[in-house]
Order: C-alpha cells, then sequence, then structure tokens
C-alpha cells in the first residue's frame, strides 16, 4: 500500500530532480556537516591589562562578636582581651583591672579588594578569618572595622553579619569538621570612603602590558592596533609594554576607544612549555614542545619480599614446645619486556605522550624521562618545575 497514489509521487520525484538539475549537486553538500577548526585567536581585553586600571588591596583588623562559646579565649589570645577592653572604653565602660572570661567574641583579620574607579559609597565584598583559638566564626557579626590601603589610609569601612560555609561539631568520643568554620565573608559588607584619583580621559599615551610577555604577540597586537584605527598609534616597546599614542580626534573620548581595542581579536604565541609539578606529578605540555630523535628505556628494578611465617605444634605428649617458623618469598621483577623505544626527531606533543604511554610510563616516571630528555638536549622547550 501506498501512501501518496502513483501520479502524485512520480510528481514529487519530478521537482525534486529539477531542483537538483537547477542548483547543481553543491546543494547537496549542504548537507556534509564539517567541523570547524578551533579558533586560536583571543580578545586583547583577555590578555592585556591597562597600565593604571588596577585593584588595591585592603586590610583591617576588627572584632567578631556573638559566636556562641567558639571565639577566642582571653589568656590564650591576650590581644583579643586588650581589643575588648578598648573597645569598651570608648563606649563609656570601664573594665580596667577587671578579670574579662569570655568565648562570644574572636579577634580577626578583614581584607578586601578595592576595584578600579571605585566611587565613594560603593559597596565591595569582604573577607574575615580568625586569629586566635576561635574554633568557629558561626553566628558572628563583624563591629565596625576601618580597611587601609598600602600607605596606611582609610579607603573603606566594613561591618556585618558573617557567612561561613563550614561547621564543626564535636562529643565526647568524636568530633566533625566540614570546610573552614575559621574564616567567613560578608557580601557587600565594606563601603568605599575614599576614591584613588587617576585621570585615565585625559592621558594623552596608554600603556597597555601583556599578561604573559612575549616579542611576538606584543608585535602582532600592535598590528592589529594600527590596522583597526586607521593610523600608526601603537607601538612595542618591549615584550610586556605597548604603547598607545591616543589619536586626535580620539583625545576625550577613552572609554570610546578603549572599547573598540578590547574587541580586537589576535591569536598569541606561545612558548616551547613543560611545567611540572613533583609534588603531585602533573605535567602540562604546550602545543609547540618538540624533540630530536631519542631513544628511550624505562624500567625499574622491583623485589618483592613476603613474609608468612607459621606456627610448628608438636605432636601430642612428645614433651616439645610451640616454635615459629620463618617463611620468607622472595620475588625479584627486572622488567624485561619493557622495550628500548625511538622517538624520531620532530614528533608532536600528542605523538610523545603516545610513545611514553606504549612504553606503559606513569605521570611519576614521565616526568623523569623528561628530565632526562631535557639533559640530554633532545627537547626542544623550557622545563618549569613547581
Amino acid at each position: 500500500m501506498t501512501l501518496f497514489p502513483r501520479p502524485v509521487l512520480f510528481g514529487f520525484v519530478r521537482r525534486a530532480l529539477a531542483l537538483v538539475a537547477v542548483l547543481g549537486w553543491g546543494a547537496l553538500a549542504l548537507a556534509v556537516v564539517t567541523p570547524k577548526e578551533a579558533d586560536a585567536t583571543v580578545r586583547l581585553k583577555d590578555v592585556i591589562d591597562i597600565e593604571g586600571v588596577r585593584d588595591n588591596m585592603l586590610v583591617g583588623y576588627g572584632l567578631v562578636i556573638g559566636v556562641k562559646g567558639t571565639g577566642d579565649s582571653i589568656r590564650n589570645a591576650p590581644f583579643t582581651g586588650q581589643s575588648l577592653t578598648g573597645m569598651l572604653e570608648r563606649m563609656g565602660v570601664n573594665t580596667r583591672g577587671a578579670s574579662l572570661d569570655t568565648k562570644n567574641i574572636a579577634a580577626v583579620m578583614v581584607t578586601a579588594t578595592l576595584p578600579a574607579f571605585a566611587a565613594q559609597g560603593t559597596r565591595i565584598d569582604v573577607s574575615v578569618g580568625a586569629m586566635g583559638d576561635a574554633t568557629s566564626l558561626q553566628g558572628g557579626t563583624l563591629l565596625v572595622t576601618p580597611l587601609v590601603g598600602a600607605d596606611g589610609e582609610v579607603y573603606a569601612v566594613a561591618q556585618g553579619p558573617v557567612s561561613v560555609s563550614g561547621f564543626s561539631a564535636s562529643g565526647a568520643g568524636a568530633s566533625v569538621t566540614q570546610g573552614v568554620p575559621t574564616s567567613g565573608r560578608i557580601a557587600s559588607g565594606g563601603i568605599v570612603e575614599r576614591e584613588i584619583e587617576f585621570a585615565l580621559a585625559e592621558l594623552p599615551v596608554i600603556r597597555l602590558s601583556l599578561r604573559n610577555p612575549d616579542f611576538t604577540t606584543a608585535r602582532r597586537i600592535a598590528q592589529a592596533i594600527d590596522s583597526r584605527l586607521g593610523v600608526p598609534a601603537a607601538r612595542a616597546i618591549d615584550p610586556s609594554t605597548i604603547v598607545l599614542t591616543v589619536p586626535d580626534g580620539r583625545r576625550g573620548d577613552i572609554v570610546s576607544l578603549m572599547t573598540d581595542i578590547e574587541q580586537i581579536r589576535v591569536e598569541p604565541d606561545q612558548h616551547a612549555r613543560v611545567v611540572i609539578d613533583e609534588k603531585t606529578g602533573v605535567i602540562v605540555m604546550g602545543e609547540n614542545v618538540r624533540i630530536s630523535t631519542v631513544a628511550v628505556a624505562q624500567g625499574n628494578l622491583t623485589v618483592r619480599i613476603t613474609e608468612t611465617p607459621q606456627v610448628s605444634q608438636p605432636n601430642a605428649f612428645s614433651q616439645g614446645q610451640t616454635t615459629v617458623v620463618p617463611r620468607t618469598d622472595v620475588q625479584v621483577d627486572q622488567q624485561s619486556d619493557r622495550r628500548l623505544a625511538v622517538l624520531p626527531a620532530g614528533i608532536s606533543l600528542q605523538e610523545l605522550v603516545q610513545n611514553l604511554n606504549a612504553l606503559g610510563v606513569g605521570p611519576r616516571d614521565m616526568v623523569s624521562i623528561l628530565q632526562s630528555i631535557k639533559a640530554s638536549g633532545a627537547l626542544q622547550a623550557e622545563i618549569d618545575v613547581m
């Protein structure tokens, strides 16, 4: 049984063949989806910093009150007692000579980051960390704490309830701790009291700093900026700095100029580098890592000794003694099945990893092999050991 009458079906076929004849076989190729090569370009705003546009670190010392018996012990943390006494005196309460014994208060260090161009009255997040022997800041409230910069001036003031993600609970025979209950955060707990003056709109020259200095990348950025602006305004003076002279028609409109420049896409160049973390065995190799012809063999001598002592029991009425008889099994594995592998010159990162994995090399052994290849002069890359 057919879904359509025969004349209708033939009509569909004729129209389809006519469409192919008109559009050509290229129309059929539209159904073939080819994978697009990964775009290696990045936005300029993701690889540079504008000199003068930066954050500033703030720090302060304060007191957190209201913790439920988990604060500092006054005897073990004398600075907490001194701070408490001074705070009460400023409130008109004299406690000089009195023996204070409270565990509902904790001395903390307060840190925050002052964003660039933060205006007076802007709220910022602050972090709080215990200094003494407090076990938890859960339920505490930070009292007014001035936050100073590197120059000693007060730029913000922080206060508010501390939000702690970790907790600690203990009993007579066991205790449970999750996260870090002695540190917390106050969302929007700081208020900016002083602005950092920086006349960005009046700059005749803007310096752009590369986050990963490189001669080739700096030159590509300068060329891309000149191409976008249409005038020779950018010049790379070293691997990490591009000097941009503001064109005459863009004076006083730096924000619009930087908006245009930030969206420029460039392809950063990479050093051939191998980063090794010996503590964890992590190896990160760049795409441009190449090696010359080298032969690699990997094997370890393993000696395994197993002790399985047995008890020798005398027969009944033999007047013998029960003794422990040692039984030792010694096995030596020289890994003779491992073979010598020859890695040809100019192989890529993927081929290098595949050849080493074929030898049964794990991350720990691969660290030693890469260092040995570098010592032989066959590894054409830098090795950074963390």
